[in-house]
């Protein structure tokens, strides 16, 4: 399933509409925090891991989005105002976040990498 319309709302989600109707809100917080880029979740290269060090400032500019680009057919990539810009999100990941967020609180479960490093 690709989606149909993708966009930031109200400057803190970013709204998704899927070819079916279907419809969710990730909030840019919650999408940045889990960025899946390896700078920011790790990565193992020739048995080695690598784990990044936790985030020593976090700015207002983490959570805008500047601008998001299609990559192929499977995925977005977002700059964020920061300059970050390395996370492919795919849109397998991003329905995996939708339903890893607690909608009562907005706060997303934080995804488990630790069994891929």
């Amino acid at each position: 399933m690709n989606p149909k319309s993708i966009r930031v709302k109200e400057k803190k989600n970013l709204e998704i509409i899927w070819e079916d109707g279907s419809n969710f809100l990730l909030p840019l917080k919650y999408l940045r925090d889990q960025c899946p880029c390896a700078t920011c979740k790790g990565e193992t290269v020739l048995l080695k891991t690598y784990r990044p060090p936790a985030k020593a400032i976090i700015t207002p500019e983490m959570y805008i989005i500047k601008n998001i680009e299609t990559v192929g057919g499977y995925a977005i990539q977002i700059a964020w105002a920061d300059g970050h810009n390395t996370g492919i999100y795919s849109w397998d990941y991003l329905i995996q976040l939708n339903e890893g967020q607690n909608v009562e609180d907005g706060q997303g479960k934080e995804q488990n990498y630790n069994d891929l490093l």
